[in-house]
This record gives C-alpha cells, sequence and structure tokens, in this order.
C-alpha cells in the first residue's frame, strides 16, 4: 500500500460577500474533487458546494463548517470553510483553531474591510503561523495591476500590524469566478510572476504533531455499547495514548486503563495528534464523564483552573466589560460559564504592549489581561505549554464577543 500523503487543514477565511466559498468551490472543481454535475447553474456555481444545508441556500450565506476534502501533487488537504458574517464568528474561531494554514480573501473592488482585520487578527490569536493572501474578483477590476498593488499595499500594512512580514506572505492575483491563477497561470494577468494558488499550498508546511506534549484528549460524547463498556469519544490534541495506559478525566476526577483504541470501526495500538478516537476505560461509567471533560495521563493530569490570566480581543461587544461579567466560555470541548475578576491592563493592540492598568472597562476593538474565574471547575491549560487546550472563544446574546488565551492559571483545584 503506498504510503498516505501528508495532510493539512486548511481556512479559508476573510469579509463576507468576498468570495470564499466561490474560490473553495472552483478549487475543489480544479483539483478533481467535485464533478462539474455538482454545481448549480448560473452566477453562483460555485459558491453553494460548500453550503449544504438548505437554510444556507435560502439565505446565500455560509454558517456552519463546511468540511470537503480535496489533494494536490503533494498534500491531503481538509478545508475548514469559514464563514465571514459576524454572527458567525464563533464557527470561523472554531474552525480555524483546528487549522495548519488559512487563505485569506480580499475582494480587489472592495480592498480591506472590518473583517479582513477580525479575520487575520483572529488567526494570529489562534496560532495560524501560515497565511496566503488570495486578492479576489480581479476580473471585477478589469485585472488592473495598479489596483492589485493598491489592494497589497493595504493588506502589507495590516500584516506589518500584527507583526507579520508582507515579504514572507504569498500574495495571489485571482479571480475564484472565472477561475484565473488557482491552478495554472492566467494569461489575463500576465504581469504576474508568482504562483498559482495550487502550487503555493503544496509549498506549506505540515505542523509537527505535539507528540511530545502531555496527553489531551476533550471528550465529546460519551457511549455506552453493550459488550464494550463506556466509550468516550474525542480527538487527540497532544501527546500518545496507548492501550493499557492509566487515564484521568478532569474535572470528574476519575480514572482507569485504556483496554482499547478505536477510529473508523477499526482497532488500533494507540492514538497520536488529530486521530478522532472512541475508546474504553475500565472502571468508568457512562455517567461518570461528560463532555468538555478532558482525558490525559494520570501521571500528568490535565490542570484543573479555579482561576486564570488570560489576554483577550473583544470583537464585538454592544456595551462595556466591567469586573463581574460572566459570559460563556468555549473551550476545546467545554462550555463553561466564567467571572471576570479583575481587569489587569489594556494593551496597544498595534504592538501588544500595556498602554493602561486597571481601566474600569474594556469594549470593542480592546484587547486586555484579565484574571478570570469559571464558575464551576474546568480544564485550562496554559496557551505556551500545551496551546490547543489554551485557547478559548467567549460567547453572550447568541454571538462571539471575545477570543483569547490562558496566560497562567493561577489557582488549581
Amino acid at each position: 500500500m503506498a504510503k498516505e500523503k501528508e495532510h493539512l487543514n486548511l481556512a479559508f477565511i476573510g469579509h463576507v460577500d468576498h468570495g470564499k466559498s466561490t474560490l473553495v468551490g472552483h478549487l475543489l472543481l480544479k483539483a478533481g474533487a467535485i464533478a462539474e454535475q455538482q454545481l448549480d447553474e448560473g452566477e453562483d456555481k460555485f459558491r453553494f458546494v460548500m453550503d449544504k444545508l438548505g437554510e444556507e441556500r435560502e439565505r446565500g450565506v455560509t454558517i456552519d463548517l463546511a468540511h470537503q476534502k480535496f489533494s494536490t501533487n503533494k498534500y491531503d488537504y481538509t478545508v475548514v470553510d469559514c464563514p465571514g458574517h459576524r454572527d458567525f464568528v464563533k464557527n470561523m474561531i472554531t474552525g480555524a483553531s483546528q487549522a495548519d494554514a488559512a487563505v485569506l480573501v480580499v475582494a480587489a473592488n472592495d480592498g480591506v474591510m472590518p473583517q479582513t482585520k477580525e479575520h487575520m487578527f483572529l488567526s494570529m490569536t489562534l496560532g495560524i503561523k501560515q497565511l496566503i493572501i488570495a486578492i479576489n474578483k480581479m476580473d471585477m477590476v478589469d485585472y488592473s495591476e495598479d489596483r492589485y498593488n493598491e489592494v497589497k499595499d493595504e493588506v502589507s500594512d495590516l500584516l506589518r500590524s500584527i507583526g507579520r512580514d508582507p515579504a514572507a506572505t504569498p500574495f495571489i492575483p485571482m479571480s475564484a469566478f472565472e477561475g484565473d491563477n488557482i491552478k495554472e497561470l492566467s494569461d489575463n494577468m500576465s504581469w504576474y510572476k508568482g504562483s498559482p494558488l495550487m502550487d503555493e499550498l503544496d509549498k506549506l508546511v505540515p505542523p509537527e504533531k505535539p507528540v511530545d506534549l502531555p496527553l489531551r484528549i476533550p471528550i465529546q460524547d460519551v457511549y455506552s455499547i453493550t459488550g464494550v463498556g463506556t466509550v468516550p469519544v474525542g480527538r487527540v490534541e497532544t501527546g500518545i495514548m496507548k492501550q493499557g495506559d492509566n487515564v484521568i478525566f478532569e474535572p470528574a476526577g476519575v480514572s482507569g486503563e485504556v483496554k482499547s483504541i478505536e477510529m473508523h470501526h477499526e482497532t488500533f495500538p494507540e492514538a497520536e495528534p488529530g486521530d478522532n478516537i472512541g475508546f474504553n476505560v475500565r472502571g468508568v461509567g457512562k455517567n461518570d464523564i461528560r463532555r468538555g471533560d478532558v482525558a490525559g495521563h494520570a501521571t500528568d493530569a490535565p490542570t484543573v483552573a479555579k482561576e486564570f490570566t488570560a489576554q483577550v480581543v473583544v470583537l464585538q461587544h454592544p456595551g462595556v466589560i466591567t469586573v463581574g461579567y460572566t459570559p460563556v466560555f468555549h473551550c476545546h470541548t467545554s462550555q463553561t460559564a466564567c467571572t471576570f475578576l479583575d481587569l489587569t491592563s489594556k494593551l496597544d493592540p498595534a504592538t501588544g504592549q500595556p498602554e493602561a492598568t486597571k481601566p474600569d472597562f474594556i469594549k470593542t476593538g480592546d484587547a486586555a489581561i484579565v484574571q478570570i474565574k469559571p464558575t464551576k471547575p474546568m480544564v485550562m491549560e496554559e496557551a505556551a505549554n500545551i496551546p490547543p487546550m489554551g485557547r478559548f472563544a467567549i460567547r453572550d446574546m447568541g454571538q462571539t464577543v471575545a477570543a483569547g488565551l490562558c496566560l497562567k492559571v493561577t489557582d488549581k483545584k
């Protein structure tokens, strides 16, 4: 059997209506992942490849994360199609937090828009190291090199403001609708001397699997299977789990021995980061654990935070955030209400340096260091030590109001 290609998760981010879904659709077509027959007729024929939900078709808006797979000469990709609408930023956060690289789509006719900035900032907060800039809708500006350069300069300024080097970031002028510069270079833009998108994707570097970090498996569901017993299901974020290991679930505090590990109805002796698994643990009952618990080795248990210090970015809040505010924190598979105990300092968003201590409040657009207390025990790791377990989104009033990462767990269970 031939060795499987390496796999990357690829997020498409950017302002609503800048052509992300169209680009994904045309890319899947050119990569041979879908057939022409699967496309709708007319103007929006590519958009709805990803928009499988009826509601999305009616509204013409991408809501959930559609996962599509395609391959290039070098890699297998899963596309995490990230919605652009503001109220879908939570999905964008969960999508982007799984991504190894992102394509930021900016329309040539509009240039940089508020969400272009928001998504770029989020990609950095969420630890996406590799970014490709697709300057789309070039057909709407008559394939003008001058307009491309103007938008490229705008985006370059934005990259510099978050500490990224524009010279190390590929920019590609494209028309997702017409298919220019997706698989092969377009005659419409003979002035462009770079690579088309699919070649640029093959220059990405796959992430190293965090196998040396402590084992962490956030639990998504718990099943009781006849003849097997209790089977927690989750994705291995870090570390390696082997049959026979002693594992502990936190904050539940129950432990036992791993009897079996299953993926896609096959049994495996071990599981590593990225694997979605079901596993049976001797001595753990179905009611002992629940979604939001995290499994780790008994010798290096997941950290249960009673309080933690975090860096947050307020994305959109209709009022102000003050001490005592208690929204819901979404971290790994846990959804836990947490209280802002202290606003330690406000940061300059461009540099990340403190610009005010003990502010009375923080509002939309602010970045701050804050002290947080979960209303009930939850697993939270320091992002510097175990990155996937230290990132979170803050939800309130049906929208994502902030995103952030845990800097330090200040009080443990």
